[in-house]
């Protein structure tokens, strides 16, 4: 037999899991398992400056590999800490394991009135898949693979076990063979093949198909399926729609490309909507940055092919003539087959040109805002002097408010996994715990985390972590010195200005305060030089770009996505 504590059993599952990190901060109910963690070095323990990064971090380690990564927090404010990053990953459906620990099973569930007291369970309720109490280091085995199980299974998500004190450090025994099962002997890890009979029909109606559409989301990369999808838009000639959380499933210079994350992405999209007959949606839910005021750009009178592993989201919000509950992979294969034994004429003539067409009209006015030559910054000339730098092989996480969109239309994507967007919550701040992630996977590549200064002031703090962690990653800011968005949208609906201005913060003097590289940018051509430098330096660096605010082309579609639902609600009450 095997003897011992809670936390040395739970780590040796983390171990099985191949988890690579852990994320938070040392507590003192925390002890046992931080001494568990120091015991070994397959699990990198990081330690941040707020709970709220250690979820953000996770969640970017599966955003970027795929692979699930620990955020941990102490008992009470730590658990509660948590909420904002564990909101990331729920809403994004990236899966991690939440752990926290709690007051000793004799004044816990329920409390007695210490301090610190937390139902932390009943907090993270809302935020997770699942989540658990662990009364007994017995079952610490058991219930730590079912985490992993419900995290992974279906719709991916976040999963929490909350562990008390005493039971992370009382000692159990454990059969000698208990941590020799393998993931593949408790969980499945394949997802579900779609039904012959779905194929066939779902088949049928691509062969039918004369102005197709492909959708393609999350649930493609989760899968590992974009190759297949740029084999479906070739077979089809179809123009692909990737939503924000699968940039890079059609290079930005492909001839399928006509624009990527859903509304912010300009007119192409809604024409490729307007005018298709058949749509084939592939692991994407139909979030609003896929809406107008009408709803879901895939409407009653299209032919949907609606492929999503969860069931949940076949049928709502977006209607479907097929549904495939199945697995990206395992239907776009069948799909393919399908085809292959009678296949489809193809689109229309002009079909794709005339999207590509829309496109190119829409990158022509984004040229021409980016050549603006004005005494402060056009948001357009930033993004894409930044663009222009890049270094082929980076990484790139866009926050912000409209800085996203900016950054979203001019930054070059070649693969998947390389540029993240956190549209489910859509959480300011999110970027700099994403970028870290990003660099602790990929060292020796660069991470360049584009932010607006309102967001960056969210976990600034975090450029502490980055420098004891000597994660290289360049921050560069839109500083309009402004809630930018906000100050516009009081000014359009009620003619006010109010609590707005960030006027006064220098964020290079900040970084340079924290040990980092901190520079500040005023000219468009300065941009790649300065780039250059803070690449060079070895450091954490930010460049603190001064920027105009300037409304971004995709407001109107922004608004009328807003609008759903909401004109009939305020419209006033007929008369009698």
């Amino acid at each position: 037999m095997l003897r011992l504590t809670g936390a040395q059993a739970l780590v040796r599952i983390l171990t099985a899991e191949q988890v690579p990190f852990a994320f938070g901060i040392v507590g003192g109910k925390l002890a046992p398992l931080m001494h568990a963690l120091s015991q070994q070095q397959a699990v990198r323990f990081v330690g941040v400056r707020h709970e709220a990064t250690g979820p953000m971090m996770a969640a970017a380690v599966h955003a970027g590999s795929g692979r699930m990564a620990v955020a941990i927090g102490e008992m009470g404010p730590g658990g509660l800490n948590l909420a904002s990053g564990m909101g990331v990953a729920f809403n994004n459906n990236l899966p991690l394991l939440a752990i926290t620990t709690n007051q000793h099973r004799a004044a816990a569930y329920p409390h007695s009135g210490m301090f610190m007291d937390l139902d932390t369970r009943a907090v993270l309720a809302p935020l997770t898949k699942w989540n658990a109490v662990v009364h007994d280091p017995r079952r610490v085995p058991e219930l730590t693979r079912r985490a992993f199980r419900e995290a992974l299974s279906g719709r991916p998500g976040p999963v929490h076990l909350d562990v008390p004190q005493d039971v992370l450090s009382a000692v159990a025994e454990f059969a000698d063979d208990e941590f020799d099962l393998t993931p593949s002997r408790y969980r499945a890890t394949m997802g579900p093949r779609p039904s012959a009979s779905t194929v066939e029909d779902a088949a049928q109606l691509l062969r039918q198909a004369r102005r197709p559409v492909v959708v393609a989301g999350g649930g493609v990369i989760t899968s590992g399926a974009a190759d297949l999808v740029r084999d479906m838009a070739r077979r089809l000639g179809a123009p692909v729609v990737p939503t924000q959380m699968a940039l890079g499933v059609v290079a930005s210079d492909s001839p399928h490309f006509i624009g990527h994350g859903g509304l912010i992405a300009g007119e192409a999209v809604r024409a490729a909507f307007d005018g298709a007959d058949v749509v084939l949606s592939i692991g994407c839910r139909f979030s609003s940055w896929m809406w107008d005021d009408r709803g879901p750009f895939a409407r009653r009178h299209h032919r949907t092919i609606n492929v999503n592993i969860d069931p949940s989201a076949l049928g709502q919000p977006a209607f479907h003539e097929v549904a495939m509950q199945a697995d990206a992979t395992q239907a776009l294969e069948d799909l393919l087959a399908a085809l292959d034994d009678q296949p489809a004429p193809g689109a229309e003539a002009g079909w794709l040109e005339g999207i590509r067409a829309v496109r190119a009209g829409h990158e022509s006015r984004l040229a021409a805002m980016a050549s603006e030559s004005t005494e402060v910054m056009h948001p357009a000339a930033l993004a894409k002097a930044i663009a222009d730098a890049l270094p082929a092989d980076a990484l790139a996480v866009f926050d912000g408010g409209h800085t996203t969109f900016w950054s979203n239309d001019f930054t070059p994507v070649k693969e998947v996994r390389t540029r993240l967007h956190e549209p489910g919550m859509s959480h300011l701040g999110f970027g700099l715990p994403y970028a870290m992630a990003l660099q602790l996977q990929h060292p020796a590549r660069p991470v360049v985390h584009i932010t607006g200064d309102g967001s960056f002031g969210f976990t600034l703090n975090e450029l502490d972590t980055a420098r004891r962690t000597r994660l290289p990653v360049l921050t560069i800011v839109h500083n309009n010195a402004s809630w930018g968005i906000i100050r516009s949208g009081q000014k359009a609906q009620l003619d006010f200005e109010f609590a707005t201005s960030l006027e006064g913060t220098d964020y290079a003097a900040i970084a340079r305060g924290f040990g980092c590289f901190g520079e500040a940018v005023t000219r468009a051509e300065d941009v790649a030089p300065a780039m250059a430098r803070a690449l060079a330096s070895g450091l954490p660096a930010v460049l603190d770009c001064h920027t105009r605010f300037v409304p971004h082309p995709a407001g109107p579609a922004f608004g009328s996505m807003n609008r759903f639902g909401f004109d009939a609600l305020t419209r006033p009450a007929p008369t009698a």
